[in-house]
């Protein structure tokens, strides 16, 4: 029977085999790779020979994904550690690094947000959810809002801005988070000094670092200072933003001593589906949840998924809780809670809880994750609420969007060039709203300068009759029509308005501020889904405007060589008619209805000429 079962697996190379039997018995971090030298799977061991030769046993080799890898691996690749500590850590990263389509990948749709704070001549404050070089990082804050609330704070009291304004050159007018004190202004001359904006800053950092305490201090000699030089409107200010700092602080002490922090992870799969919550409890309150999705589990095996999840959640997080529940017990748990410890400072357990409050706790968990495997894979329509919010989540946006204008650029080697405007509010398309324009500025093939005169076009007449401008301008095309679209915004003054585009093929959407970040959605996310019906709805309203465009100016270019027709009855025609064949295929008496009967007998003639009577000619 073992016979019948080992052979219809493929068999491993004897090379693999002999690498394998070849390598040390020290921990470290073992490497698959394909022909190409493509990393297929990374895995760690306490004994790299021992734990790379288990893989050519009978058993594994049975297993489909097992001996999908070895039979697809030709290479096996090695890096020595002192410990496993050092060999979990270094899996994590080259698992991060290398993406192996064999590991278990975190693909998550709601990351941790962050603050950054940017590396410039003068330093602005976001929330990002996206870590890169340059500039610095605080968080995580969950929930995701209250990362939102703290920049809104810092804008208020510390006037460090978000906006996306081009620092490097000069403007003549600030904007209007100046002209409501939520900026220094240090776009325009001289508004604000270096040195104002550079202390600004400093207490932003001291605030976002925690070290309020420090601050206050220097608010309160500030603020004497201030008062001693008779500059009391800064002093009030000063006040009032010691008073924001304490209020903080104290709110922050109550926290901390009102109950633990605990992370729950539940689980929903059927292979090669698999859905994941995690549950965010802090002082004893559920105060957000993240949600992972996963298509390509064929051989899923709980324990191991659970292991791969952490390892990838908390190694190279800012934050690990006092206690983290998981649904399966795995082999590395003892290990994981001893490196989760030593990096936090504190004791970190990981349990499986059994019964009681803790059990329940972990069960409510399972049936959202339930929940969400529903919604994901069977293509359940989230609600109008749910999608707001996770726009606002993918996009990093600052409040939910009720309101997108997605604008597309259409016309065939730069004529006829034409541009349409979709509205989607509140949880549908608003046709009512549709709007089409007529290039009228740009010559020749420049979708970006036509981007431009619509987009100006559009938002200068919603400023001129003082209407609202929409929670989110979306663009079809990649960073040239971001770009082109935030110029024109900021022309007219709205530099602050939210703005992002959708790339075609790559299906990445850029959100203008932060295009070193793009966002990457899975093919399944439904916020993926919503922004490509929208693009999808303005590209249609596009090229059918465009078609109508080209085809009244065939029937324009035809009708005029009909004599007696003039630029008049073009136009009935056209409106009355319809297009140039359905002008061709019409009879007498139906144009006789639009026109008249004798332009309709001229025009019917010149379409259906009657064939000529005069005799051929005789050839000699």
């Amino acid at each position: 029977m073992s016979q019948l079962k080992y052979s219809a697996v493929r068999q491993p190379s004897l090379e693999l085999r002999e690498k394998a039997s070849q390598l040390p018995l020290h921990p470290g971090v073992y490497l698959y790779k394909d022909p190409h030298g493509t990393v297929l799977y990374v895995g760690k061991a306490k004994s790299l020979r021992n734990r790379v030769r288990s893989y050519f046993n009978e058993d594994r080799l049975a297993d489909s994904r097992t001996g999908t890898l070895i039979c697809e691996a030709s290479d096996i690749d090695y890096i020595l550690v002192d410990n496993e500590k050092e060999a979990l850590a270094l899996e994590n990263n080259l698992i991060k690094q290398y993406k192996p389509r064999f590991n278990v990948l975190l693909r998550d749709d709601k990351t941790y947000p962050y603050i950054k704070l940017t590396n410039e001549k003068y330093p602005r404050v976001y929330v990002t959810r996206r870590l890169t070089k340059g500039g610095a990082y605080y968080g995580p804050y969950f929930p995701g809002n209250l990362a939102h609330r703290l920049v809104d704070l810092i804008h208020r009291h510390f006037k460090i801005p978000s906006c996306k304004v081009d620092f490097d050159r000069t403007h003549t007018q600030p904007c209007l988070e100046y002209h409501i004190h939520r900026c220094h202004g240090p776009c325009v001359p001289d508004l604000t000094t270096p040195e104002e904006y550079a202390g600004a800053v400093r207490d932003v950092r001291m605030f976002l670092e925690g070290r309020n305490r420090e601050l206050a201090s220097q608010l309160r000699h500030r603020i004497a200072q201030a008062a001693e030089e008779l500059r009391f409107e800064k002093a009030a200010a000063l006040r009032d933003l010691l008073t924001t700092v304490e209020e903080v602080e104290d709110r922050q002490k109550m926290a901390a001593a009102s109950g633990d922090n605990t992370d729950i992870l539940g689980v929903c799969a059927e292979p090669p589906l698999v859905a994941a919550n995690l549950f965010h409890l802090r002082n004893g309150k559920i105060v957000d949840r993240r949600e992972f999705f996963w298509e390509d589990q064929d051989d899923f095996d709980l324990p191991t998924f659970t292991d791969a999840l952490l390892k990838q959640l908390y190694l190279d997080a800012h934050y690990i809780p006092d206690h983290i529940h998981v649904p399966a017990d795995f082999d590395d748990r003892e290990l994981l809670e001893d490196l989760f410890s030593d990096k936090r400072g504190k004791r970190t357990h990981i349990h499986t809880p059994q019964r009681g409050e803790k059990k329940a706790l972990l069960d409510l968990v399972e049936t959202n994750a339930k929940h969400s495997f529903e919604q994901r894979f069977r293509i359940m329509k989230p609600s109008s609420e749910a999608i707001k919010q996770a726009l606002q989540d993918a996009l990093n946006l600052d409040s939910p969007p009720n309101r997108i204008e997605c604008f597309d650029i259409s016309h065939i080697q730069g004529t006829d060039k034409v541009a349409s405007m979709v509205v989607w509010e509140n949880g549908r398309m608003k046709k009512s709203d549709y709007r089409k324009f007529i290039i009228r500025t740009v010559e020749g093939n420049d979708d970006f300068a036509s981007m431009r005169e619509v987009v100006t076009r559009r938002y200068s007449r919603l400023k001129e009759q003082n209407e609202p401008n929409p929670s989110l301008v979306l663009v079809d095309g990649g960073l040239g029509q971001l770009h082109a679209a935030a110029e024109a915004l900021e022309a007219i003054g709205l530099a602050t308005q939210p703005l992002a585009s959708i790339a075609k093929r790559e299906e990445i959407i850029y959100v203008y501020g932060q295009e070193s970040e793009p966002v990457v959605l899975d093919r399944y996310s439904p916020v993926l889904h919503l922004v490509q019906t929208i693009r999808d709805e303005a590209h249609r309203f596009a090229v059918t405007f465009h078609r109508q465009r080209r085809g009244a100016a065939r029937l324009t270019s035809e009708l005029s060589q009909v004599p007696g027709v003039g630029p008049k009855t073009v136009r009935k025609l056209l409106r009355e008619v319809g297009s140039l064949e359905d002008v061709r295929n019409s009879d007498e008496s139906r144009l006789a209805q639009v026109v008249g009967p004798a332009t309709a007998r001229k025009v019917y003639a010149y379409f259906h000429p009657e064939p000529s009577t005069e005799p051929f000619p005789i050839l000699n």
